[in-house]
């Protein structure tokens, strides 16, 4: 289970370095291969290529013609590459990728369960402090007994 924020920096070639505690559990549990992608180009999110491959499976179950899926297919691939980490754990973010999330200097690297997500730093304080977690928020965890 990969949680928790773990700050990184993104060098001047593009290029990541997965933090130790991560780069751990991936390497121990999936291997280097990882699939690296966005939704909407604000972030980078890294799959271990075992559970971005569960994903597809999963995205099979959908018509091929479903427009949700169009929409998803057309994102996931306009961002996305699959790579191998480095023997020092790094990956290169996709230039477009790179330039769209704005990956450069500090960036923070969380944990989300399945995968990770990459965000310029600045963006992501930013986001966090312009959507509270409110009441409607705890209501609809708690539909779910959490």
């Amino acid at each position: 289970m990969l949680r928790g924020n773990h700050p990184a920096r993104v060098d001047e070639k593009g290029r990541l370095k997965i933090p130790t505690s991560f780069l751990q559990l991936i390497e121990t549990n999936f291997g280097l291969d990882v699939f690296v992608t966005s939704l909407s180009g604000d972030n980078v999110r890294i799959y271990p290529m075992e559970s971005w491959a569960e994903f597809e499976r999963k995205l099979c179950g959908m018509p091929d013609f479903h427009p949700t899926k169009q929409k998803l297919l057309k994102r996931v691939h306009f961002f996305g590459q699959a790579t191998t980490l480095d023997k020092q754990g790094r990956l290169v973010i996709p230039a477009q990728l790179r330039e769209s999330a704005q990956m450069k200097g500090s960036v923070d690297v969380l944990g989300m369960q399945d995968h990770l997500e990459v965000w310029n730093h600045d963006y992501l304080a930013e986001q966090i402090r312009g959507e509270p977690f409110g009441e409607d928020d705890q209501r609809a965890m708690a539909e779910f007994d959490i």
